[in-house]
This record gives structure tokens, C-alpha cells and sequence, in this order.
């Protein structure tokens, strides 16, 4: 992976005009960091707080390489926001395929440009691997974020999308 690939930089008018957002992967020892903002994630979708809970999450996702988190964050450190993306395969093209599961930026840095270099993170992630694509699901009447999938080239697939809880 080429230096280029491995860190963004965005400028993010929220924290000054002059600051560098870095995009990096983060690993097991960033879950301290990421647990705030994953909470919030989960609190917009309207789920109960549970940081502890978060936490562990986390920790067991890269602890074991079951996905891949990309976090936005100031030249000093404070996260600004994350990307965290889940392998999966398409049998019929038998090739990779990327589930952009989770992205969430804090309220404060929103509208600076966060989620998009997130986003062209994860679209550089699938170009990496040799992916055939990335899919996501969002819920129909979050349009800000419909609106950025769109901006970067994004289409609804059309699908029909059933759930079975268990």
C-alpha cells in the first residue's frame, strides 16, 4: 500500500480553516478512542448508550480481522470520525465484495468534508483488494448521507431487502 493510500487528509473548516483531518486505519489499541464515537453511532440509530459494551465490540471486530476501521481524526489526535467495513464475497462474480457497515461522524466536525474522505477511504480499500465493489444500507430518511452516496457515484441496486431476526 502506497504512503498516498495509507492516510487521507481532508481540511475540516469545524476544528479551523488550517487543520489536516488524517484518515488512517486503526487498530485494537485505538478501541479507547473509537468508542465514543461508535456510541454515538449507535445512539442515532437509536439505540440505548453502552460504551462498555461498544468497547468490546470493537475490540473482538479487529482484534480478530473481522473488519477494517478507518478513523478521521485532527493532526493532535482527537477522532473526528469512523469508517468500519465488513468482508463478504459475491458468488456470482467470485470475487470480494465490502459491506460499508458503519459510518458516523461527531456532530461537531459534520459538514467538512469527514464523511467523504471516509467514504473515498473505503472506495480506495476496495480498489486495494481487488474488490468488485462496496454495498451499505442507510435508512431512507437519512438523506444527507443519501445525498453524499450519490455525490460519489453511489446507485440504489434496486433490491428488495428482507431481514430475518433471530
Amino acid at each position: 500500500m502506497s504512503a498516498a493510500s495509507a492516510e487521507s487528509a481532508v481540511s475540516a473548516a469545524s476544528a479551523s480553516p488550517e487543520a489536516t483531518v488524517i484518515v488512517r486505519e486503526a487498530g485494537p489499541e485505538d478501541v479507547g478512542r473509537l468508542a465514543p464515537l461508535f456510541d454515538g453511532y449507535r445512539r442515532f440509530y437509536r439505540q440505548p448508550a453502552d460504551l462498555e459494551g461498544g468497547s468490546r465490540f470493537l475490540a473482538e471486530r479487529l482484534g480478530a480481522g473481522e473488519s477494517r476501521v478507518f478513523v478521521a481524526e485532527t493532526v493532535d489526535g482527537r477522532p473526528l470520525g469512523f469508517v468500519q467495513l465488513f468482508p463478504s464475497f459475491s458468488s456470482v462474480s467470485m470475487r470480494r465484495l465490502w459491506i460499508l457497515n458503519d459510518l458516523f461522524v461527531a456532530p461537531d466536525a459534520r459538514r467538512s468534508g469527514v464523511a467523504r474522505v471516509l467514504m473515498n477511504r473505503a472506495r480506495e480499500l476496495a480498489v486495494e483488494t481487488g474488490a468488485k465493489g462496496l454495498i451499505l444500507e442507510t435508512e431512507s430518511h437519512n438523506a444527507p448521507a443519501k445525498r453524499l452516496y450519490e455525490e460519489l457515484g453511489w446507485t440504489l441496486d434496486g433490491a428488495d431487502h428482507y431481514e430475518l431476526l433471530v
